[in-house]
């Protein structure tokens, strides 16, 4: 019986080719779809969650309270010390200072590379699969360090690394003690080598928040009670932070969930995987839409068909399983070129992403995965033309009587409409994402980045910046150098509570957090940002300078100080004298409100150089000359730099990401669409062959004919806009509900939308309505 089925099943799709080209082609595309989003979101989902103890890893995050509930996850140093000999819960605990560029030298070989400070716990906490060496032990010397196999094969080819002594930073003699395998494409970890962690000067300030902060809990731990519980860790060691608090976040959720509102997890890359996912389904929806109208279209035809196989004494049951199995074998032949598509593609896709893809070819299941996958899309889009066929009764089927729907709209009207509002749905959402990401990118970022380098301050830089900066001036290359301790573009470190200045209440002074910067001289001036008051530092030429600091506007409306230079800004017990006030910048995300932020004049832990270039010499030449300077003083680096302007567009590289692929899923949805009404438009045109020729014998213009043809499908696209709008309205807006510098949804998205869809139908559709209407009459009718 199933032999006979496929045979069958066989013979059909050969007999109608151009219907089942059409329709295994849609449902190639969009199973090829479905398989890379699925391959994706499966990567998005397998984040940090592949360590053996997942379950039982957490993040420390701080909580304080101003006008709302804030959060970060940077802590202080003394936090896990605090958590592992206070409460025996805590397994393990470990501590992770900010990435660094560091020069890692063996023998000849040099290498600039990314790598991390950590406690010793850290690697039993997260137990990375190993290569060699012991991971209990390999942090626990002074001068350890541990390398991922990339960097052992960098550095010492074929040689064992093990016991190997390696120079960090041309300076302090590190010995290997384990190599761990490449970090997986779906980690947040970003490192190629591990050091131990040496407290920096505020390890133990509980006002200093520096480090990332990991806790491993022991097994069956409660987290709710034990977050209840560590909640006056703070206050309980630093009593000027009577506002706050600390709690532990699941490791596994950081990846997808990360952002806060008031407090609470509201979401965070996830909106992004939903949003893919969402699409890959709706373009299967559209994929299966197309074969069950390009099915029923053509029951007509296959009426007969089964009425004969009714009255030779074949069951209803019989009949629904030729059908299926047609519609299988359909989703097999699609299923295999959509295998193709999908490695075809897979290339193009990795480059929009962060980490490349890659199909596991090896594993089983994935393979099973892929077969169950297509079978049910097979039976998911045949099961209905099979149930509708399968009814039809024999006396009427071979009279040519078929049953009329009820309703001004058939089914099939029906699931062209629901289509064409998937369609223009996805249209209207790849427009909005686009102004936004656009209506971003050209808010004033308050300060002017064309022509602005940064430059890491690594080896002998430091202590030979004065003559540094002298010669770059000097050569009229530059017109502006100073020192930062972050980088401009990225976040300062934030510290809440502990501040206080003329004016403030006690609960400003408990609660108000200011993201904090070191600079150098000249910070305003060489980073080109805007005075409102005041001057700029300058203690290189003003020794009382030291004392001296600068806020931006939101920190002086968030205190509510008037004629702010020249008073006092206490932290902790450190006074400053606001000398300056300068226009805030974006210095986080270009998307939320600009914190408050002060800027202290410092010549420790400078990490970044940053230098306006002459705009009237080329690019080129001043890289050139500043390679020639920098080597000059610091021989032993590489020269490495970064152009601010490029730094910053990386802000919108998420949204981007987002847009890229909301785009090309969306083509790819209206092009089923389209390919799926142009087979219905050419089964229409063929079943109406008669009436046109008539209508062409009695004087009808190609024109006219076509006109009609084709209203009926612009009549459902337009119902499809009028419908899908107030959908895709709904969507973006909470969509765009996440950010706090947005844009309001304008009318005319809609109707370019709907243009463009109508359009796109009518292209399709009067292709073969032309086509139909200028075919011979004497040809239809003959045989009249």
């Amino acid at each position: 019986m199933i032999k006979n089925y496929i045979k069958t099943a066989w013979r059909g799709l050969l007999k109608n080719k151009g219907y089942s080209a059409i329709n295994i082609i849609g449902l190639a595309i969009g199973m090829a779809s479905v398989l890379l989003i699925a391959l994706w979101v499966q990567n998005q989902f397998r984040y940090d969650n592949f360590y053996s103890d997942k379950n039982d890893i957490y993040k420390v995050w701080n909580r304080y309270k101003d006008e709302e509930v804030r959060i970060q996850d940077i802590t202080s140093g003394a936090v896990a010390n605090a958590l592992r000999e206070t409460y025996p819960e805590v397994e393990y605990a470990a501590r992770m200072y900010w990435s660094s560029n560091s020069l890692l030298t063996y023998g000849e070989k040099s290498l600039k590379t990314q790598g991390n400070e950590v406690d010793p716990d850290f690697l039993q906490i997260f137990d990375f699969p190993i290569v060699s060496g012991n991971t209990k032990q390999a942090l626990t010397g002074h001068k350890n360090i541990v390398l991922t196999a990339q960097l052992a094969k960098n550095l010492f080819g074929d040689e064992d690394p093990l016991e190997k002594t390696v120079i960090l930073d041309n300076e302090e003699p590190y010995k290997v003690t384990a190599v761990l395998q490449n970090l997986p494409s779906y980690t947040d970890f970003d490192f190629s080598y591990l050091i131990p962690l040496e407290d920096k000067t505020y390890g133990t300030d509980w006002n200093t928040n520096t480090y990332y902060t990991f806790i491993r809990l022991r097994s069956g731990t409660d987290i709710t009670s034990f977050n209840q519980k560590i909640e006056p860790v703070v206050r309980n060691n630093a009593s000027d932070l009577k506002f706050n608090s600390v709690f532990l976040y699941p490791m596994s959720n950081m990846h997808l969930y990360s952002r806060f509102e008031n407090g609470i997890p509201v979401g965070g890359k996830i909106e992004q995987v939903r949003l893919i996912a969402g699409i890959g389904l709706l373009i299967l929806c559209i994929a299966c839409i197309n074969f069950i109208n390009l099915s029923t279209a053509r029951s007509q035809k296959r009426a007969k068909e089964v009425g004969v196989r009714k009255v030779v004494g074949a069951r209803k049951s019989n009949l629904i399983g030729q059908f299926l199995t047609e519609s299988v074998l359909l989703s097999l032949i699609a299923g295999i070129i959509a295998i193709g598509l999908a490695f075809i593609a897979l290339p193009l896709f990795n480059q929009i992403l962060d980490k490349p893809l890659s199909f596991d070819m090896a594993n089983p299941l994935i393979w099973m995965a892929i077969l169950v996958f297509v079978l049910c899309t097979g039976l998911l889009a045949g099961i209905y033309p099979a149930f509708v066929l399968s009814t039809f009764q024999p006396v009427k089927t071979l009279k040519g009587i078929l049953k009329k729907s009820r309703y001004n709209l058939s089914l099939r009207e029906v699931l062209v409409i629901f289509q064409f509002s998937i369609a223009v749905v996805l249209i209207i959402a790849t427009l909005i994402v686009r102004l936004q990401i656009n209506y971003a990118s050209e808010r004033n970022a308050g300060y002017n980045a064309s022509q602005l380098i940064e430059i890491p301050v690594e080896g002998d830089m430091n202590k030979n910046y004065e003559a540094i900066k002298a010669e770059l001036l000097n050569s009229g290359t530059v017109k502006g150098v100073t020192r930062t301790g972050w980088s401009i573009t990225k976040n300062a470190s934030v510290s809440n509570g502990n501040f206080s200045w003329e004016g403030a209440t006690p609960e400003q002074t408990q609660n108000t957090s200011f993201a904090l910067g070191r600079a150098e001289s000249d910070f305003v001036k060489t980073v080109g940002l805007t005075l409102v008051d005041g001057r700029d530092l300058d203690y290189a030429r003003l020794p009382a300078d030291s004392a001296s600091v600068l806020l931006n506007e939101a920190a002086i409306k968030t205190m509510g100080l008037e004629n702010p230079v020249g008073k006092y800004f206490k932290r902790g017990d450190d006074t400053y004298t606001i000398v300056g006030v300068f226009k805030d910048y974006i210095n986080d995300s270009p998307y939320e409100d600009i914190a408050p932020m002060a800027i202290f004049p410092s010549k420790n832990w400078m990490l970044n150089m940053v230098v306006r270039t002459n705009e009237h010499h080329a690019m080129q030449q001043n890289l050139q000359t500043m390679e020639t300077i920098i080597k000059k003083f610091n021989p032993a680096y590489p020269f490495n730099y970064s152009f601010v302007d490029e730094e910053y567009a990386k802000k919108f590289h998420d949204q981007q990401q987002t847009a890229s692929l909301s785009f090309i899923f969306s083509m790819l949805a209206i092009a089923i669409s389209c390919l799926g009404l142009f087979g219905l438009a050419s089964y229409i045109a063929e079943t109406r062959i008669k009436e046109i020729g008539i209508r062409k014998v009695l004087g009808a213009s190609v024109c006219e004919i076509s006109s009609m043809l084709s209203k009926d499908f612009i009549k459902l696209v337009f119902l499809a806009i009028v419908l899908a709008s107030p959908v895709a309205w709904w969507a973006m807006h909470n969509w765009l509900e996440d950010f706090s510098y947005r844009i309001a949804i304008s009318w005319w998205v809609f109707i370019w939308a709907g243009a463009a869809a109508i359009a796109i139908a009518l292209f399709t559709v009067s292709t073969q309505a032309i086509k139909a209407a200028r075919a011979n009459p004497v040809d239809s009718l003959r045989d009249e």
